[in-house]
């Protein structure tokens, strides 16, 4: 249910649709910078810079999982002091640079190895050149970072949620937001990644640069229209003030009447203007650091001492999405190996569509982003009106039915790419090709079709309410620091893969060297019984991810609302609501 204040604010402040053109310009070029690098980032870490594959797929996920880190950082700033407009410009000028350095590495020759051809032994990349390399992808990695969490929880506060024509755009906006970036990723997977494959990596990157140039002064124009929301102070100190103060009161007996906690709607102003947090009977332990003794000044308390119970339960809802965010690490190991060992498939596959055009190998997550389109258009258009038919909810079913979805689709999609690493290999071998890893097996690459269109709809379906629920259940100061959480869950995944990778292929290993995942033959490997452990994992999560949404308890708020009555009086109150 949304929170509506009725008396209309003649001065309400700007945003709405007509922001969005700004701020989507902005997440459009980061997609198609960092995922028309990052799809095909493999192929360049392999054949330009001369990586072993294991190695290339680490650095790819580490690097993924560092940029998914640093939103914790952008989040801090923009929630703390410096607002998200301006962490957001900060952000984009350092992504820029980045972006700059990489296009720079990749067209100067002395900032690469030399090319090598045929069976010639490759020069893998020196330790200057990498170091340039890296200090590229941080400076984007630093960018992304106050990027990601603030494009979202920005352009979410464009849209009024106590004003009622603009009550549902809110939930409507993660699905829009997710169909521009899948549109921008769908580009950068065919038109980028073409680019890098057949024209070169300088224009590949060139481009991508440019438009993030673009975009940045776009965004900054569309700065008189914005809806700014000003900072209230870092929540980490407010969360660690609960903390101290609970726990200098540990040994205080319980309160009887939870009335009798404290409160302060004059110092809890600036971070409760949608509603206030009221009292949950869950990690009550933490209800110490609202208890008032004797030597406590409930009028200018020190927040380290007292604490009111708005404040409290901010932690409480922090702590209590800690096993939902948990719950999304290990979908995002799974997703990673598109951009890695599926992309290795496909390189050994026939990708001829006529007998001078193939597809380009990074290419082919653009059935995983078509897929995703798609299921988010059906989603809006025709799943939600005949979901609420039934459930009375205006999005439908709710976000922790909708991720719910999504971990059983992601299953599906790991059970079936081992069966079609099978059917690969079997190939291979009737055509005697298993020792021979450059050689084009006769199979086409459509068999990979599936399992990309499988993880894009159960993409469309988790990561979407992933957002949702980030974004909702948060407390109202920490928006931006709950879309941080939403990245840092596919950081962890991105750095799980890493480790996974590593421990299979150290303790798959055979007498001959042969394992799992050979960096040098795949057709040697089981990649098979990699995806499939994959799917056992996320088998074991989706039982805890059941169990954790079986036991959650939703934020409740109390929003005081202001109504006429049947005599035309104007009637003053207030209303409980649980969001879903």
């Amino acid at each position: 249910m949304a929170y509506i204040k009725y008396a209309r604010n003649s001065n309400r402040p700007k945003g709405g649709l007509i922001t969005m053109p700004f701020i989507f310009a902005n997440e459009v070029c980061e997609k198609l910078a960092v995922v028309g690098f990052g799809t095909n980032m493999i192929s360049y870490l392999t054949l330009q810079l001369h990586m072993p594959l294991t190695k290339a797929a680490n650095t790819l996920t580490n690097f993924g999982g560092t940029a998914a880190l640093t939103p914790l950082i952008g989040a801090f700033v923009a929630d703390a002091c410096a607002g998200k407009f301006w962490t957001l410009t900060l952000a984009s000028i350092i992504y820029q640079i980045g972006m700059v350095s990489l296009t720079i590495s990749a067209v100067a020759p002395k900032l690469r190895p030399p090319p090598c051809h045929g069976n010639q032994v490759c020069q893998e990349a020196n330790a200057g050149q990498f170091a340039i390399l890296y200090g590229s992808l941080l400076l984007t990695a630093l960018g992304s970072g106050g990027i990601r969490p603030c494009v979202v929880a920005f352009g979410a506060e464009q849209f009024d949620e106590t004003d009622p024509k603009q009550k549902n755009r809110t939930w409507k906006y993660f699905n829009w937001y997710y169909f521009v970036m899948g549109a921008s990723i769908l580009v950068a997977v065919t038109v980028i990644v073409y680019i890098q494959d057949n024209i070169g990596w300088g224009w590949g990157l060139g481009i991508p640069t440019g438009l993030m140039f673009l975009s940045i002064i776009a965004f900054v124009l569309g700065y008189p229209l914005y809806r700014n929301l000003d900072p209230s102070g870092s929540p980490f100190t407010r969360l660690v003030q609960v903390c101290v103060a609970a726990y200098k009161k540990r040994k205080l007996p319980m309160v009887c009447d939870t009335r009798l906690l404290y409160e302060n709607e004059e110092l809890d102003a600036s971070i409760s203007s949608a509603g206030k947090l009221i009292h949950t009977k869950q990690l009550t332990f933490l209800d110490k650091a609202a208890t008032i003794i004797e030597s406590d000044n409930i009028k200018a308390p020190n927040l380290w001492n007292l604490n009111t119970v708005h404040r409290v339960e901010e932690l409480k809802s922090v702590i209590r999405m800690g096993p939902i965010w948990a719950s999304g690490i290990i979908l995002i190991t799974a997703y990673a190996q598109q951009n890695t060992f599926s992309l290795k498939q496909a390189k050994t596959m026939d990708r001829h569509l006529t007998s001078s055009f193939q597809i380009p190998a990074g290419s082919m997550s653009v059935f995983t982003y078509t897929a995703m389109l798609a299921t988010i258009a059906l989603y809006d258009r025709i799943f939600i009106p005949i979901a609420r038919s039934f459930t009375g909810l205006d999005r439908g079913i709710t976000f922790l039915h909708r991720m719910g979805i999504g971990f059983a689709i992601s299953i599906l999609a790991t059970l079936v790419a081992g069966f079609i690493e099978l059917q690969r290999k079997h190939v291979a071998f009737t055509h005697g090709l298993v020792n021979n890893p450059h050689s084009t097996i006769p199979i086409s690459v459509f068999w990979l079709v599936p399992q990309y269109c499988l993880h894009g709809i159960a993409e469309a379906f988790m990561s979407i309410g992933h957002l949702e629920f980030f974004y909702d259940q948060a407390p109202e100061s920490m928006k931006s620091s709950a879309m941080a959480l939403f990245w840092t869950s596919i950081s962890m995944g991105n750095f799980l893969s890493s480790i996974l990778v590593s421990l299979v292929h150290r303790f798959s290993a055979g007498p001959s060297g042969n394992n799992w995942l050979p960096d040098q033959n795949l057709n040697k490997g089981k990649l098979e019984n990699f995806y499939w452990l994959i799917t056992f994992l996320q088998v074991v999560n989706f039982i805890y991810y059941l169990l954790c949404a079986k036991f959650y308890t939703f934020k409740p708020i109390q929003v005081q609302i202001s109504k006429e009555g049947d005599n035309g009086e104007k009637q003053e109150g207030f209303e409980l609501v649980n969001r879903v």
